[in-house]
């Protein structure tokens, strides 16, 4: 059986392109970034999606882009609150963190080039989400392109490495709806950027409105929710 490395935030997103990568027969390799991020709690998120869903091996890299700052989630920012979707979607907001993507995928490129894999998958969304410039397609198409330059298994020929971004052209609802066929527990998932010490949402930042939207024009409940609801 083939196998994917995986890009594993602990978010919703993340959790449902997993599910999509082993519905599609790979086995899976997830990875994931302690990189200085205020919402750190998403790493216990990802650890619980990854011994679920019986991942083969689950990696946290340790990176500190808080010593370059520059974002609400790495530095002494306010994360943006209340903002409507109309608003997200105009330029590019202050959750972006510089280069994020490029530095992730290119530890996941390290990472599959010796485990002998040609297969990434990545949650990014081109749709629902707060105006991200490596989330587009156009990025991820260079990247690939890159990537095939870049390492000895690409110029050899024995290893063309292909990006998989089954839900880049999906609506928030659109990806629960997936995710819910693939059996994913979004309970376990964390998609708040400012949660609490418990990691609860704060039901405010742009992550957590998007989720919200998502769920609502399914007309069903977020399972993370009522979970710290029940708390």
């Amino acid at each position: 059986m083939a196998s994917a490395v995986v890009l594993l935030s602990g978010g919703l997103d993340s959790a449902t392109a997993l599910a999509i990568a082993q519905s599609e027969g790979f086995d899976v390799f997830a990875i994931s970034f302690r990189y200085g991020q205020r919402h750190k709690i998403e790493l216990e998120s990802a650890r619980r999606v990854a011994e679920r869903m019986r991942v083969l091996k689950h990696i946290v890299v340790d990176i500190d882009l808080r010593q370059f700052g520059g974002s609400a989630l790495t530095d002494e920012i306010a994360v943006p609150k209340g903002r409507t979707v109309s608003a997200m979607a105009e330029g590019v907001p202050i959750t972006y963190v510089p280069a994020r993507n490029t530095v992730f995928l290119s530890f996941a490129l390290a990472w599959s080039e010796t485990l002998g894999s040609k297969d990434i998958f990545l949650g990014v969304n081109a749709l629902d989400y707060s105006g991200y410039p490596d989330c587009r397609p156009e990025f991820i198409e260079a990247y690939e392109r890159m990537a095939n330059l870049a390492t000895k298994a690409g110029i050899e020929g024995g290893q063309r490495l292909k990006l998989h971004t089954p839900l880049i052209n999906f609506t928030k609802a659109q990806i629960i709806a997936r995710g819910a066929e693939l059996g994913v527990d979004y309970s376990m998932t964390s998609s708040c950027y400012d949660p609490s010490a418990t990691g609860a949402p704060c039901g405010s930042c742009d992550s957590c409105l998007l989720r919200q939207k998502g769920f609502a024009e399914l007309k069903r409940l977020d399972p993370l929710v009522e979970r710290f609801k029940a708390a």
